[in-house]
């Protein structure tokens, strides 16, 4: 379309053409520079998780194959528990138990993408009260006493394993920021309708 000549008034009806020709732009702007944000932050979130190292004094294992399922299965207590692996087709409903757990039932939720806190028999009362405090109304969380337990503490997720002395322990907090409903294989999947009951 040529230009008008200089000088030449430009008519009512090529301004408003033009007008809405730069209101279809700045719409679509308004559309697009947003949604571009969110998408990067997106992008960004994901190379940051998958990037940032383990949280300090982590035990990592080869990922356990997923979906194996034995109900005959009795995993017995030992000096740590389970951090994956074949379990109980049944799983442990998440929340807070002041006896031991099955450890079949347990690796199912961390399949789920729950957080398994254990803690040594022995373990002091106001350490245990903070640890339930961790988990009360919390989801994908589970908290119980493990006979013969090494560590008074272990945070357990799927392939990830943490040992530690207190619960004033920062790398607590850090290591359920880090993994819950990160590293199970059907993150998402229910933490309640299984077995247990939990005190909450």
């Amino acid at each position: 379309m040529s230009k008008a000549p200089t000088g030449q008034k430009r008519s009512k009806r090529d301004i408003r053409r033009e007008q809405v020709a730069r209101d279809k732009r700045l719409q679509s702007l308004r559309i697009w520079i947003p949604l571009a944000v969110i998408v990067l932050s997106l992008i960004g979130l994901l190379v940051y998780r998958a990037t940032r190292p383990d949280v300090e004094g982590v035990v990592v294992v080869d990922s356990a194959v997923a979906n194996q399922h034995d109900d005959s299965l009795v995993i017995p207590f030992g000096a740590t528990p389970p951090m994956g692996g074949p379990h109980a087709s049944t799983w442990q409903n998440c929340g807070i138990y002041t006896t031991p757990v099955e450890a079949q039932f347990a690796i199912h939720s961390m399949e789920h993408g729950a957080v398994w806190l254990t803690y040594s028999p022995e373990l002091p009362a106001e350490q245990v009260a903070t640890l339930e405090g961790l988990v009360r109304g919390e989801n994908y969380m589970l908290v119980s006493p493990y006979p013969e337990q090494d560590s008074p503490i272990v945070l357990t997720v799927w392939d990830r394993q943490l040992a530690v002395d207190s619960a004033d322990d920062a790398r607590i907090d850090e290591f359920i920021e880090r993994y819950k409903q990160i590293r199970g294989p059907e993150n998402g999947a229910s933490c309640s309708g299984g077995v247990g009951s939990p005190l909450s």
